[in-house]
């Protein structure tokens, strides 16, 4: 029987101690794991220190080049069953070359969140106005609903998401897949684990501050939050964590105030188990925050925005509270840090959470089966959706010889 292959290409190798994107990459590369495929993960980016060790999992790491044939050669050598892209910008670069050369590949591509989404929100905040959907439709947008359509199956990560797509943009559901964070079950055996309430002390944020959001948050807590909430909690200390704090980040830190800048977490749930509160006032954003995922896990209730938890809890309650106003959302953050009764009731909410809506087992079968009826039904799959096929053949005109250009001006 002939080995599946699968090719992630990844916009930057995955760090899953970083960001909630390595994280969400390792879940994927583990769910094809577990349907035997043969993985290769390719990128053009440099390897950093905290790059996961891929190779110990039995993925074959390959390093490309862009605006270069040798992918030619390397994907009509490997010839893969699926390929799967990192990012809408991933599949512009070589979205048009895997169609060349690889036609009958599945072409996946993982969204991670909505880009255009994040910035029109981010723009929003930036001009301190309302948000509305008709600050949707951006140059980013045109890109990436392209690659979107473009692709055979796009996975989406939000619920909200999947709204916003099929009822602004008329994306057609077929081409579009709901899979959340793949999460364990947390068991009766993890939560006696877990510290209890009177072990655990202070408030903690955490966010990779290459991430905008991230960064715009700090500062938020800085400014608005903090001053209020030290003067509620005068003993309680706040520390922030997040990979690749630069200067701008570290000069906030301010042990007068208990405000400590802790930088990189080399691991972000061992590092939340301590804390008795997660505070994330987040004013823009997009897609679903890895940091809610894992303050469940730990069993650590946390505070957050409408933008901060949203598509996360369905219908549940949330593991804290959920709040706009800054002085409520303060208010809130000092009831759930002194009231144990009202922070254990958070924390039972956090595992219905994560058991109900991102328990791997609910997703990751179905995944794979829908993939392999797709595969098996791609040609028709892609008369459905012919629109994709007039968005690639355009962009494979421009941009192969765009491509192509820079190839020559590069020798």
């Amino acid at each position: 029987m002939k080995e599946k292959k699968v090719l992630f290409i990844g916009l930057v190798w995955p760090e899953p101690t970083s960001s909630a994107a390595g994280f969400r990459m390792m879940q994927l590369i583990d769910t094809f794991l577990n349907g035997s495929y043969q993985i290769t993960f390719a990128s053009a980016a440099a390897k950093s220190p905290y790059s996961a060790p891929l190779q110990s999992l039995g993925v074959h790491e390959q390093a490309i080049v862009l605006n270069s044939d040798s992918f030619d050669k390397f994907i009509i050598q490997l010839q893969p069953d699926i390929v799967v892209f990192d990012r809408f910008m991933v599949e512009e670069q070589y979205g048009w070359r895997v169609a060349q050369q690889c036609p009958n590949a599945l072409r996946v591509l993982d969204t991670e969140d909505l880009h255009f989404l994040r910035q029109a929100r981010q723009a929003s905040v930036k001009n301190k106005g309302d948000f509305s959907f008709q600050e949707l439709f951006t140059d980013t947008a045109k890109r990436e609903i392209a690659s979107i359509l473009r692709s055979d199956l796009s996975l989406i990560i939000s619920e909200s998401e999947m709204k916003i797509l099929i009822e602004e943009f008329r994306i057609s559901p077929d081409i579009l897949y709901y899979l959340p964070f793949l999460e364990h079950e947390i068991s009766s055996t993890e939560i006696n684990q877990w510290k209890p309430f009177e072990e655990r002390k202070n408030l903690l944020f955490i966010g990779n501050f290459i991430h905008e959001p991230n960064w715009h948050t700090v500062q938020y807590l800085k400014t608005q939050i903090w001053p209020q909430l030290r003067k509620m909690l005068p003993k309680v200390e706040l520390h922030i964590y997040g990979a690749y704090a630069t200067q701008k980040v570290l000069q906030l830190n301010n042990s007068k105030e208990n405000f400590l800048i802790k930088g990189r977490a080399e691991s972000a749930r061992l590092t939340m188990e301590n804390y008795r509160v997660l505070v994330a006032p987040i004013q823009f954003g997009a897609g679903v925050k890895g940091k809610f995922i894992d303050a469940m896990q730990t069993g650590t209730p946390s505070v957050t925005t409408t933008v901060g938890a949203e598509a996360m809890k369905g219908n549940l309650d949330w593991n804290g509270f959920i709040e706009d106003d800054p002085e409520t959302f303060c208010r809130k953050t000092v009831e759930l840090y002194e009231n144990e009764d009202l922070w254990k009731t958070a924390q039972e909410h956090g595992i219905r959470i994560i058991n109900e809506r991102y328990e791997k087992r609910k997703y990751q079968a179905d995944f794979m089966t829908n993939l392999s009826l797709l595969k098996v039904q791609i040609d028709r799959h892609r008369q459905q959706n012919f629109i994709s096929q007039i968005l690639l053949h355009h962009t494979m005109q421009s941009t192969k010889y765009m491509s192509l250009w820079i190839e020559e001006k590069n020798k």
